[in-house]
């Protein structure tokens, strides 16, 4: 787990690309957006600024939860997102 909270935040983002890759889905795929954070308060304008480099408008719906911990050790945030195909 990355200890640097961007790289840790960059880190959660590329591994959502890497699977919407797989479905031949990209971020703009993603309708619905959930994140869980230990110390929300403390890093949410640097998780907002890392979020943007990969989402843009029209954003998904988002909801930002803060929790007491995460599974993974170390870890500050959990990304939980919804991705519609659509027709082409």
């Amino acid at each position: 787990m990355p200890q640097d909270l961007e790289e840790q935040f960059r880190h959660a983002f590329d591994k959502i690309g890497a699977v919407l890759r797989e479905a031949g889905l990209g971020f703009d795929s993603i309708v619905e957006m959930t994140t869980y954070h230990v110390g929300l308060r403390d890093h949410f304008e640097r998780f907002c600024a890392v979020r943007a480099d990969y989402l843009s408008d029209p954003f998904p719906a988002w909801t930002a939860v803060e929790v007491a911990g995460l599974r993974r050790e170390g870890a500050v945030v959990e990304i939980r997102v919804i991705a519609a195909t659509h027709p082409t």
